[in-house]
């Protein structure tokens, strides 16, 4: 019953279907779990899944639930709707907004922006399919992951909306590039099972297999994704070939996050802007655009207040280091960045912003060089001086930057390393 099932697709490929994979007790990540696993190390593969079988949606196991036709809890529905008023404000506070919505805050906030951009009524969606979608998509993240789950997600679309909104873009931008912008940002990290690409390869996970060791996670978010919209039909009513065609397309905007990648895009960005050769006029430069977008937006965090970067930063190294506490356990080798005895959340997060977010970012800005551009590199500037100070209080020295991110190849970088 739990066996290697999968839909195939008409669309060359196979996706990941929710519920074909053996369930994990993610509590083995947690120091502090009371449960004793007994495995090797050979075996620990067996005990990774990609989908949470057994916490089917509400949708599916036939339960009524008072007022479902309310996304939003009735005691805050007010608070939450204020917030929305606001989403596309860059100190937009997640974590309070999924509070409000009682941890439905991907559901919430993906819903209204679809509503904003007015692509319901433009591809004539059906409201429940779309509900029905979204919940599906925020029940396979992994509520346990620390850092990547649905709040994520969350912000990173939230992020996405944003940088849709800036003039250049928002002028060029047609309802379907937002279409794709929105389902790619809201199901980029879809399933992700807490560990990094590193651990499923010296694991011998079936997926590092199945997807030759490249992009596995990225490849995985996708499928799932593409799953996700056949079983939910919310565009069943278009053509095959507009199908085939998002699907291909959001596959182009999710993998591009493989950080294992940064520097092919940086680069090509970078070309294009010197060359000043980009015109959104061009379906492919929009495209292409796009990615750089959803690549910005996923590892945006050290540009956010110091109040939201700092909690986005406790909670990737909280799960880097459950990572490597489990390596340590059974005798895996312990990953860059995830030994709790040797890594320092400072440390980690300056050498995060060094070597990846600030050239970034600084490429982002000649893009699109706005008042938000502007906002996100200030921040960025007195984050790095925040967690400096915090260095040199720990080390009584300002120049012990993490040298692992400069050091470190591409194919043992942490993939997906959202460090903040």
């Amino acid at each position: 019953m739990l066996g290697d099932v999968r839909v195939r697709s008409r669309a060359g490929f196979e996706t990941e279907r929710r519920g074909s994979h053996p369930y994990i007790d993610f509590r083995i990540f947690h120091s502090n779990s009371e449960i004793e696993v007994s495995v090797s190390a050979r075996n620990v593969r067996r005990l990774l899944s990609f989908q949470r079988y057994l916490r089917s949606s509400r949708f599916f196991r036939g339960i009524t639930v008072p007022n479902s036709s309310n996304i939003l809890d009735d005691d805050y529905n007010g608070q939450a709707k204020c917030m929305l008023e606001k989403v596309g404000n860059w100190n937009f506070d997640i974590f309070l907004f999924d509070r409000l919505t009682n941890g439905n805050s991907l559901v919430s906030l993906t819903f209204h922006l679809f509503n904003l951009h007015g692509l319901i009524e433009h591809f004539q969606l059906d409201t429940m399919k779309l509900r029905r979608f979204l919940v599906m998509v925020q029940e396979d993240y992994h509520s346990q992951n620390p850092y990547h789950n649905a709040v994520h997600a969350a912000d990173v679309t939230q992020a996405m909306h944003c940088y849709l909104k800036e003039p250049k873009l928002s002028k060029s931008l047609t309802p379907w590039d937002v279409l794709l912008s929105l389902i790619a940002a809201a199901t980029h990290d879809l399933d992700h099972p807490g560990v990094n690409q590193p651990f499923l390869i010296k694991t011998n996970h079936y997926l590092a297999t199945l997807y030759k060791n490249t992009s596995v996670l990225e490849n995985h978010h996708w499928r799932s994704a593409v799953g996700l919209l056949r079983e939910s039909g919310l565009f069943a009513h278009m053509s095959l070939e507009n199908r085939q065609l998002m699907e291909s397309q959001i596959g182009d905007l999710i993998l591009a996050t493989d950080i294992s990648q940064q520097n092919e895009y940086l680069s090509m960005f970078r070309s294009h802007l010197d060359r000043g050769d980009l015109c959104l006029e061009n379906p492919n430069h929009r495209h292409f655009i796009l990615q750089m977008a959803l690549k910005c937006a996923d590892i945006c965090n050290p540009c956010r207040t110091w109040e939201l970067s700092k909690q986005w930063s406790e909670k990737v190294t909280e799960e880097f280091f459950h990572q490597g506490d489990i390596e340590k356990k059974y005798h895996l080798g312990v990953s860059p960045l995830c030994d709790r005895q040797t890594e320092t959340i400072a440390n980690i997060q300056i050498g995060f912003m060094t070597y990846l977010v600030e050239p970034l970012f600084g490429e982002w800005a000649r893009f699109s060089n706005t008042r938000l551009s502007q906002t996100m590199l200030g921040h960025l500037g007195l984050n790095k001086a925040s967690w400096k100070g915090m260095q040199r209080e720990q080390s009584g020295s300002g120049d012990d930057v993490d040298p692992t991110f400069e050091e470190m190849d591409s194919d043992i970088l942490p993939q997906e390393p959202r460090l903040s």
